[in-house]
Formats: structure tokens, sequence, C-alpha cells
């Protein structure tokens, strides 16, 4: 045995692989535990031998990406090792995810609440963008929550790196629902307002607690888009219609849609407007929408120890089918994806879950 193959079974080694909480196409995930320890993680086995069409270099790329980018809201990647034709990725375990925290009826949201959730997934995408990396897969099932309230951005699986505007980049990349109509329209010139888009929806998704923008298809979602903000002039959005695969969807009149979320403030309907707008130069960096006058706004952001969070009990499930039309990488399999979750009554306000409304 040479000392590489020797050193890849000591790390192995290091951990036992317990039941399967989530499974895809691509990968599986486990509940796992650490030998010394007991400490609880996620193993992430990634299928390198059955992969094809330059997959193996996608899964190389989530690994670089997890051990490079270090941050408070960014999962962490403890350990790599492999094991016949996979990829052993062992992830800090977190028990759920915003996609469960918004679909949890029991769970009522103050504004504090939602203040909470969008910063701290807004400081992990402004030091992944720092680092120059677009995730390109931003939405609720990808941003996990720890046992202490922390959310960490994770699933890095379709994530590269940008700064060279004349690289090309495909634009069969984020979650339909979370996707900025210039990939739908086939851009593959696109810089890190992709993501702001993705993160514009989730905001409003966390008032509305139901996807804002749900299309079946690339036209059905460009039509929902449009229908909720209008047809975009050439003034409102420069050159669009010269995208590879630009047609005209029909003429629609702008609605007041920020209107929807009204309950939680101006500022926040400002800072949603402004991460909606059709032209991708003006909508704003995470690092400026942080400085938004939103986060400095009343109320505080709630602490994370004091958001609400549902119970959870593992199970193993299988990981739905990704919606993303030709997306080659892998299914979304992160730890806490296999969570099934009974539903509370409302705990009393020293509880995490509380009936509290928008003032």
């Amino acid at each position: 045995m040479d000392l590489a193959n020797h050193e890849n079974n000591l790390r192995a080694s290091r951990w036992i692989k317990g039941i399967k909480i989530g499974e895809g196409t691509f990968a599986n995930v486990y509940k796992g535990t650490e030998k010394s320890s007991g400490k609880k993680v996620a193993i992430k086995k990634i299928k390198v031998g059955e992969m094809k069409h330059g997959l193996d270099m996608t899964a190389l790329r989530e690994v670089k990406f997890l051990q490079e980018l270090k941050h408070p809201n960014i999962i962490d990647l403890l350990d790599v090792f492999s094991s016949k034709q996979n990829i052993n990725l062992v992830l800090e375990f977190l028990d759920t995810d915003l996609e469960a925290v918004i679909k949890d009826r029991s769970l009522i949201f103050t504004q504090g609440d939602i203040k909470s959730w969008m910063v701290m997934s807004l400081r992990g995408l402004e030091y992944i963008h720092r680092n120059g990396v677009l995730h390109r897969d931003l939405k609720p099932n990808n941003l996990l929550i720890a046992a202490n309230g922390l959310l960490k951005v994770a699933d890095f699986g379709l994530a590269r790196e940008f700064g060279d505007a004349g690289n090309k980049m495909t634009c069969q990349v984020i979650t339909r629902w979370y996707r900025p109509p210039e990939l739908l329209f086939g851009s593959r010139f696109y810089s890190s307002s992709v993501d702001i888009w993705s993160m514009g929806a989730i905001f409003v998704e966390l008032v509305l607690r139901v996807p804002f923008l749900s299309g079946e298809t690339d036209i059905d979602q460009l039509k929902k888009i449009y229908h909720a903000m209008g047809t975009p002039t050439e003034a409102e959005w420069p050159g669009h219609t010269k995208l590879p695969d630009y047609h005209d969807v029909g003429h629609y009149e702008k609605n007041a849609w920020w209107n929807l979320i009204a309950s939680i403030g101006k500022e926040a309907q400002d800072l949603a407007r402004d991460m909606f707008k059709f032209d991708p130069a003006s909508r704003p960096s995470a690092n400026s929408a942080l400085h938004h006058s939103y986060f400095t706004s009343s109320p505080s952001p709630t602490p994370p120890l004091s958001l609400p969070k549902p119970l959870a009990e593992l199970r193993p499930r299988a990981l739905a089918p990704d919606e993303t039309k030709g997306k080659p990488l892998l299914d979304s399999a992160e730890m806490g994806k296999g969570l099934k979750r009974k539903a509370e009554s409302p705990r009393t306000s020293e509880g995490v879950s509380r009936k509290l409304v928008f003032t």
C-alpha cells in the first residue's frame, strides 16, 4: 500500500457511516459519527465512477470551494476521502433548512426573524462573491440551519469561479423558480447578480410562505416574472432583446408586486425591488445589500438562538429530481434534506415557535 492510500484509509477510518438521510442520482447523504468524539456529521458520497460529461471535475470543484470558503455562514467541510468509485465529503451536520422552516405553518415569523435569515444568507453570499465564486443554486433548501440557529449556505455542486467577463458560462443553472431572466433568455456572460435575483426570490418567499415565482417551464417562468413586474423596456434592461434565446412572451402591464410584502415595511420593499431589477448591472451587490437601510431599521434581527425552528425527526427520503433543465451535475443532496417533521402546537413566547404578527 502506497503512502497516499494509507493516508486515505486513515482518514476514512475516523468516521462511521450511519443511516441514509438523502438520496440522489449522483450522490447519497448519510448521517455519520466521528469515532473519537461521537460528534454527529453528514457524509456526502459522490458517485464519481458513474459520472460522465465532465462531472468528475464538478465533484472536484465542490471539494475545492468547500475547502477554501471558510465562514460562519457557509457549511464546514471537515474531511474528504475516497472509497472505491466515490468521493466522500464529511460535512458538519445541520438538521434542518430554510425550506422546512418556511413550510412549517406552526411557526409564525416576526419581522426580526426574516431580517435575521436574510442577513445571515447575505453575509455568506458576500464572502462567496468576495472570493470570486458564483453559487448558482441559491434556494431555501440549500440554506441549512444549525441547532444554534445559524444559517449556512450549502451545496456548491453548481458553483464556479468568475472574474473574467469574457468567459462563457452555462445558462442552465439555478433552480427555475430562483433563476433570473437573463439566464432564462440564454445569457452565457453573467455576474454575481444572478445570485442576487435568487436572494430576492427567497426574501419574498420568507414573507409569503410560498414560492413567489413558480413557473412550470422556462417560458411560463418568464410569463410569471412579467405578470408580476411588467414587460421590461429597452431603457430598463438594455440589450435584453439581443440575448441568445430571447423571444417575445407577450406584453404585461407593471404591477405593484411589492405590496405583497408591505407587512415588513418600506425598507424591505425597496431592497426586494432592487434585487429584482431586470438589468443585472442595476442589482445591488451582496455587500451593498447588507448596507441597505432595511438592516439598520427597527426591529433588529432576531438572535439566531431565538429563531423559530421545527423539531426534526431524521428519516431516509429520496431526494426530489432537480428541475433545472439540462442540469448535468449533482442533485441537491445535502445533509438534513431527508427530514420529515411533525406539526407542533404553538408554543408559548418562551419557546422557539411564537404566535406573533407583523406590525
